[in-house]
């Protein structure tokens, strides 16, 4: 989840009043936020720069707080004290409205039609007579930040851009020109380059570089101008230092470029709700035209709200209370969303719910379920029972095979259901059937398919566990996965049982008889060869077996699984220097007895 970073006394100035330590984890608690830890801005460098050095009693205090992933309302101070305000029933839900002009008086930017050939999307915004000071500045670009690493998955859908509207005239133009054509002043910068010498330029910068694989072998770039043919920026790169914002800066345009239109709404949803707090006229946004070649038009930003049926009785038995309309309706409200509700005090009526343009996290019912349950508090709910709560038969077996297993003296481990691809085959002197799930872009080695034994994970945990007093007795019962092309998803799960035994011999005769109580625990009866009505064992020839020390176990005539004494060479393999004996029973077949 994000963390966001605020100055302690700031917050509290913002929220009215101050607060304990442990009162404000209380107030985060119970709006479903989370204090995650307190310090200072000089122990943050200090902890960077692995200093020892005494903090002083005049740092500030820095709060992170850890917020969910999909509220970008909350990624700042301003949104996030805005919230608790109204939260804390000490302010109402902000109403935000558009400047009323004519479409004729609007800004206006025009769309060419090569920007198709790689960010097709832009929308803009102004903010008229905004008021900065150093903290409001910093927060505004932290929140861009903040913004391009989560929704706008670094600068890849969506890319902003902030600029001082009295340095520039309108309308503009957002373009897509081959980069030797394009040449401006970066930010931060006093030389003129051309976009194709940026790129070779911000390959050694440590914060850009990672962001230029987005355009850099792109035949166009994405770039903007003014009616001056003044550079405000090249998306999703680097603004222009022409029109760059300052603290003197009164009127700020904001611009987002995208390949997701719906991300673009709502990151501009964001930057402009959250800061028209510092307008002149508070709370009010000047709309901006954005015309396309084809002679289609919208106005930006969209701040219209959007009205969801929810069923009162939807909500109490989801989140298992009585509540009333009225009651559902003033909790919705400290969650910044205005509610009202059709018949009072029925459980049949329906709550009209109004989202506004900060909440585009409520999509469904279940998000303003989720909603009220949090205004309500988890704690306040009372506990129970769902009286449909009734296992799967899969599982019902599994836990009664754990259990009985267990009273056989044998221990449970649980392991990674991922392994490496040399641990699912060669290890086990197996060669690759067809039958594994590979991982496309494993993230390690020791993580490249998922298991189609349980062997693997036994071995490794006997491999590290060598030195532990022997006999060692462990068992198992997971999943595997095998692909399937009769599954929607590919791929088809398998529950295993599987156990091993490690010690000065073998212990192969304590295996077979584990293996002939499971079955007369689960009511499986032992027959001749060829009947069907029970299980028998018949030699096997598996080569992670010994030759001559291995069976197959037939159910039904099916062969449901084997067991025998591991290979010498398998052992070797795990750095396991005991013999040890193993069995793996596919315990799906089962479920019809």
């Amino acid at each position: 989840m994000p963390t966001v970073s605020v100055g302690r006394d700031r917050l509290f100035a913002a929220l009215g009043r101050t607060y304990t330590q442990e009162e404000f984890e209380d107030l985060c608690f119970s709006f479903g936020i989370e204090l995650d830890d307190v310090t200072t801005e000089k122990a943050i460098i200090r902890k960077e720069k692995h200093l020892e050095e005494e903090a002083g009693e005049d740092e500030e205090v820095i709060y992170k707080i850890e917020v969910p992933a999909n509220r970008y309302d909350l990624l700042c101070l301003e949104g996030l004290a805005q919230a608790l305000r109204v939260f804390n029933k000490q302010e109402d839900t902000p109403q935000y409205s558009l400047r009323n002009i004519s479409k004729g008086s609007m800004l206006k930017i025009h769309v060419k039609p090569e920007t198709s050939q790689i960010r097709p999307y832009v929308v803009c915004a102004v903010l008229r007579g905004m008021t900065f000071d150093e903290a409001s500045y910093n927060s505004f670009i932290d929140l861009q930040d903040k913004l391009h690493q989560n929704i706008c998955r670094r600068r890849s859908l969506v890319a902003i851009g902030t600029h001082d509207l009295d340095t520039l005239a309108g309308p503009f133009s957002y373009e897509a020109l081959p980069p030797s054509s394009i040449s401006f002043i970066p930010l931060k910068q006093v030389k003129n380059f051309r976009a194709d010498e940026l790129m070779e330029f911000y390959k050694s910068d440590l914060k850009l570089k990672k962001f230029l694989h987005i355009i850099e072998n792109s035949p166009v770039f994405p770039v903007i101008y003014d009616s001056k043919r003044t550079v405000l920026s090249l998306p999703p790169i680097i603004n222009s230092a022409h029109s760059a914002i300052t603290l003197k800066t009164k009127n700020v345009f904001i611009e987002c470029t995208a390949t997701d239109l719906t991300k673009a709404k709502i990151v501009l949803n964001t930057m402009v709700t959250t800061f028209s707090a510092y307008c002149e006229k508070k709370y009010e946004i000047e709309p901006v035209e954005v015309i396309y070649s084809n002679g289609e038009s919208f106005v930006y930003p969209d701040l219209s709200l959007y009205n969801m049926e929810v069923s009162l009785s939807y909500v109490n038995d989801s989140i298992g209370v009585a509540l009333k309309a009225e009651e559902v309706t003033s909790l919705l409200n400290r969650m910044q969303l205005s509610a009202k509700h059709t018949v009072p005090n029925e459980r049949q009526c329906n709550i009209t719910v109004s989202v506004p343009p900060t909440r585009s996290d409520v999509l469904h019912p279940c998000d303003v379920m989720e909603d009220v349950a949090i205004a309500y508090g988890y704690n306040n709910i009372p506990k129970r029972k769902p009286a449909s709560l009734k296992p799967l038969p899969l599982n019902q077996l599994t836990d009664l095979i754990r259990l009985e297993i267990a009273m056989n003296g044998f221990t449970e481990v649980l392991t990674w259901i991922l392994c490496s691809y040399k641990e699912n085959f060669a290890m086990l002197n197996r060669n690759d059937d067809g039958s594994a799930v590979i991982i496309a872009n494993p993230r390690s080695a020791d993580f490249e398919v998922v298991r189609t034994s349980l062997m693997p994970g036994i071995l490794k945990t006997i491999g590290h566990n060598k030195d532990h007093p022997k006999p060692i007795k462990i068992y198992e019962v997971g999943d595997v996965a095998l692909l399937d092309a009769e599954k929607d998803v590919g791929a088809t799960n398998r529950r295993l049982f599987a156990a091993l035994y490690c010690g000065a011999n073998s212990g192969f005769e304590l295996i077979h008889g584990l293996v002939d109580r499971l079955m007369e625990v689960i009511g499986v009866p032992f027959v001749p060869a060829g009947d069907n009505t029970g299980y028998y064992i018949e030699r096997s020839d598996e080569p992670e077996f010994l030759s001559g020390r291995q069976a197959s176990i037939v159910f039904k005539g099916k062969q449901i699984g084997n067991f025998g004494i591991v290979h010498p060479e398998v052992l070797k393999n795990f750095d396991i220097t005991d013999p040890c004996s193993f069995v793996s029973i596919n315990i799906e077949n089962f479920l019809d007895i």
